[in-house]
């Protein structure tokens, strides 16, 4: 037998062991056949664990193979992803192993490794595995690249970092180490084919594939690529199974090591949690512990049946906020994951508030409804909080860069644990809860977003308040739909105010990525339902539903001069908006109960909460009597504001209902979705009719009995919104403390509606739908005249040209549609001139800065609290550690990023802390102390302050 660094020969074949695939964090290096021979093995039992039974099916279909060959097929492809570190400029990354390599005459021609080290060895395995494959027998087309089976598994194993290189040309394909001699020649290609017929031939994957993959099942073949590398990469695992000293890679040896390896994969995929859940219970009664109301009555009536004669596909569901929708979805999600045989769900909502306050009650419907395994992921930036011991943002490929931490867990009874809570890996859980933008990843040419679509190629996706996203998030949402539809995930879309034409949009997107290219001529129904089968050109017709909540909205129209910014101090104008706010708070604070005033902007809300307090001494003195809560805390004082507000303002848990002690929120708009608040009374600052009426939802939202309203209300099914206009005749635009919040188009459409109707109310929910599809009805302009009808014509023009401009940038940066790959793969990646990954991240959070408040006690010690208990930690060589990382990104609060245009230099977080996700482009902000509980700091030409309502700008 030969020692290690020796090569073993048999016939023309040479197998060099001494060729490294693993080496950090090892006690020696690893051979590169063993890591591919790794590879494989747990690429196979994910096959059998992840991929349901109709995918196998489908992607042994496209192959032209049987399902058995399709396995072990697929499984060869991914220990070849590697292949590449078969080349000077990887090995030589480890000295020791490589100059004995580099004086061995075989690789005599061989290119010494200086000016190749920037040849990334994924490359090199796309570069060189074009060759193996068609001398294997893989079909191939010379002439296109795209149409080449060879070259479409060569550029998709030369992905496995996360990015698709481009299609090779025709020419680079014939002659790879003329045009990159980074790949090595002479006995750098000999070994790379010994190793291709050494890992065939212990896999025995000697089938060749008659057909490529569709884009669909190419992305999750991809995904799954990434997936097996990254487990089998485990310094752990690879210990367990290192050679000996006297390995050689016999045929005996290597069939010894697969075997090993193979069995050992069990264990490793199901330590890592990526099952499958199965949607095993089929009554409602099984899944939540009441009986359904008319909504989800009639789903469960009516869906099993359709989706049983027309295979799954998309529901959508619009009905008013408190009606029941997240059951609903969820027992939809059912019916549909049942019939698809899908591995779990993912609930995507619009904000990491409701993101927090949904996590528990897919739990409980996880234990209730779900079988197998129900590993639950809390995804969105800060959910990685909530889980002690989870800062860990490396990936086990050696891969540091990090864009951004996306998965968490934390401590429930199907919590995910371990490796699920690495980086990139959060959608890979059988279950989740998280914000959209975790989702619309995918479908933006960010690094591993294949990870993303494999993610949610398999679940259920339900989208809540889906008419809560803007013209550039729409778009991605649009083609996000339109990947589902092409890997046939079941959707389910929820909303309370969603027009027409925006639902036509998203169902028609799904139709068209499962292959129906007919619109579907959706008209939704408010309250109702609808079904698009994603095998049959079956679009139901919506289904209105009787609610259990008909309610007359009262409509209090004020119009308003607005005077919101002035100090608590100052007169109070006659028909202003302080004198009208103090009139309607009038009750509440004489007679008890509960009201909510949602404001415009964070600095109108800090006002009229310090205007509220000067203007009812009584509240202000009373625990919770007036509350503030927005977006500009630091995040550890905002979970805890939000926390009170759902004790003092959520459901009530049954016993005896009594009047609530008076107490007034002032809030933004962080309040009007998905958070579960009861107010007796809710006042609002003008916004577009449909935020209005999602506000107006917060109203008398539970039913509470006779002596649960306090006597100054009406009765419950008569709600009251009080609406503050600005736009009056003296002044018919939008304050210009407002900005661009709104669009003026449609706040003056609004206010016009406001006028029209508030003498007879609102029927809630007869009126609705007609009303979010009225304001933005073209013929609107007819009810106008003169300069007016001028003004809106020229606002909506505006209005248009930046939603258009919008949905432009979006379709400009997001990746192609799936029927646009066409077999090029790098499509996925590719990033258009201009297209900077700021941009793309930036994009989906706004313009919005990150700041750390670092408070100088007079002792000459910095603190991140200003009572000075907690010293603000130094860090170290390996950064902070993560109790200290934790308790820094608590403490991080957001900001509007011209706070921080143009400011100091020194503010950036100190090179000890080290380089976690959470820590980037942070900003500390040095705050001084001024007086009355108030810290300043003077950050380029602002002067920023932090008290008691949160971050201000002067």
């Amino acid at each position: 037998m030969l020692k290690r660094g020796e090569a073993r020969v048999s016939g023309a074949c040479v197998l060099d062991v001494r060729l490294w695939g693993k080496e950090s964090g090892l006690s020696t290096p690893y051979p590169v056949l063993c890591h591919l021979l790794d590879t494989s093995a747990v690429f196979q039992e994910l096959w059998d664990v992840m991929l349901s039974k109709e995918t196998r099916s489908v992607l042994a279909g496209a192959l032209g193979l049987g399902a058995e060959q399709a396995r072990s097929t697929i499984s060869f492809w991914a220990g070849l992803h590697d292949i590449g570190k078969i080349t000077p400029g990887f090995q030589a990354k480890s000295p020791v192993s490589y100059t004995p390599v580099r004086d061995d005459p075989s690789y005599v021609n061989a290119p010494g490794p200086e000016g190749e080290m920037g040849f990334r060895h994924e490359i090199a395995s796309h570069w060189s595995l074009y060759g193996l494959l068609k001398q294997a027998g893989y079909p191939d087309d010379e002439r296109l690249m795209r149409r080449s089976v060879s070259h479409q598994i060569a550029q998709l194993l030369g992905g496995h970092h996360g990015v698709f290189e481009a299609a090779l040309k025709s020419k680079q394909a014939a002659r790879p180490s003329d045009y990159n001699p980074g790949l090595g020649s002479g006995g750098w290609a000999d070994q790379r084919q010994v190793h291709f017929d050494e890992l065939r031939r212990a896999t025995g994957a000697l089938a060749v594939p008659r057909g490529g993959l569709p884009a669909g099942l190419a992305v999750v073949v991809a995904g799954l690529v990434v997936v097996a590398d990254w487990l089998a990469s485990q310094a752990s695992a690879i210990e367990a199974r290192m050679p000996g000293a006297g390995w050689s890679g016999t045929a005996a040896e290597v069939d010894a090591h697969w075997q090993v390896a193979v069995r050992a994969a069990r264990g490793v995929v199901r330590a890592a949690r990526l099952g499958r859940a199965g949607f095993s219970a089929e009554e409602f009664g099984l899944m939540f512990p009441f009986a359904p109301n008319s909504l989800q009555r009639d789903l469960v009536e009516h869906l099993p049946a359709m989706v049983a004669k027309d295979g799954p596909g998309i529901v959508l569901v619009t009905a008013p906020t408190g009606d029941g929708k997240t059951e609903a979805a969820l027992f939809a999600a059912s019916v549909l994951g049942r019939a698809a045989d899908a591995r779990g769900l993912y609930f995507a909502l619009p904000t990491m508030g409701t993101a927090d306050a949904m996590l528990p009650r897919v739990e409980a419907y996880a234990a209730r409804a779900l079988s197998g395994e129900r590993a639950l992921m809390l995804l969105h930036s800060m959910a990685w909080l909530d889980s002690p011991g989870a800062v860990d943002c490396s990936s086990e490929s050696g891969d540091q860069s990090g864009e951004e931490v996306i998965s968490a867990g934390r401590g429930t009874a199907v919590e995910a644990d371990g490796w699920l809570r690495g980086a990139r890996r959060g959608l890979l859980a059988p279950l989740g809860v998280g914000t959209i933008d975790q989702a619309l990843g995918a479908v933006l040419p960010l690094r591993y977003n294949v990870l993303r679509l494999l993610g949610l190629s398999d679940k259920v996706f339900v989208v809540d308040e889906a008419h809560a996203y803007g013209p550039w998030m729409h778009q991605l949402l649009v083609r996000l739909l339109e990947w589902l539809g092409e890997m046939r995930a079941p959707v389910v879309l929820l909303s309370a105010t969603l027009t027409g034409r925006t639902a036509g949009s998203l169902v028609d997107a799904y139709r068209r990525g499962a292959g129906i290219r007919e619109p579907s001529g959706v008209v939704p129904r408010y309250p109702g339902w609808l079904f698009a089968s994603a095998a049959a050109e079956v679009v139901s017709s919506a289904r209105g539903t009787r609610t259990d909540r008909v309610r007359t909205l009262r409509v209090s129209h004020r119009p308003v001069a607005w005077d919101a910014l002035e100090s608590a101090g100052a007169p109070v104008l006659e028909g202003g908006r302080r004198a009208v706010l103090r009139e309607v708070l009038a009750p509440v604070a004489a007679g008890g109960g509960t009201a909510l005033v949602c404001c415009t902007t964070v600095a109108e809300a800090q006002q009229t909460y310090r205007d509220m307090r000067a203007a009812f001494p009584e509240l202000a003195a009373s625990p919770g009597g007036v509350r503030l809560l927005h977006s500009r805390y630091p995040a550890d004082e905002r979970a805890r504001i939000t926390a009170e507000c759902a004790a003092a303002y959520g459901k009530p848990e049954g016993g005896p209902v009594s009047v609530r002690p008076a107490s007034v929120l002032v809030a933004t708009q962080v309040v009007e979705q998905s958070l579960d608040f009861d107010f007796d009374l809710v006042v609002s600052d003008l916004a577009p009719i449909a935020q209005l009426l999602q506000r107006a939802g917060r109203g008398r939202r539970h039913r509470r009995g006779p002596l649960g309203r306090p006597a100054w209300a009406a009765a419950e099914d008569e709600p009251v919104l009080v609406v503050l206009d600005p736009l009056t005749a003296e002044a018919p635009g939008p304050p210009r403390s407002w900005g661009a919040v709104y669009d003026a188009g449609l706040l003056l459409r609004t206010s016009r509606i406001l006028q029209e109707r508030a003498p007879s109310g609102i029927a809630v929910p007869d009126d609705v739908q007609r009303l979010v599809d009225d304001v933005y009805e073209e013929e609107f302009v007819d009810r106008l005249e003169g300069s007016a009808r001028e003004e809106l014509v020229r606002l909506d023009e505006e209005r248009l040209a930046g939603e258009a401009a919008e949905r432009h940038l979006a379709a400009w940066t997001s990746i192609c549609s799936p029927v646009d790959v066409k077999g090029d793969l790098s499509k996925l990646s590719a990033r258009e001139a201009g297209v900077t990954q700021d941009l793309l991240t930036t994009r989906l959070g706004a313009d919005t800065g990150r700041v750390l408040c670092l408070y100088q006690q007079a002792n000459g010690v910095s603190t991140l609290d200003p009572q000075g208990t907690v010293e603000a930690p130094g860090g170290g060589r390996w950064g902070l550690r993560p109790a200290e990382l934790a308790d820094v990104a608590r403490r991080v609060a957001p900001v509007p990023g011209r706070w921080l245009r143009g400011g100091e230099s020194g503010t950036a977080v100190p090179q000890g802390w080290g380089t976690h996700p959470s820590l980037r482009d942070l900003v500390l902000l040095y705050m001084v102390p001024a007086g009355e509980g108030s810290w300043v700091c003077q950050y380029g030409r602002f002067t920023i302050s932090m008290s008691g309502v949160g971050l201000e700008v002067h």
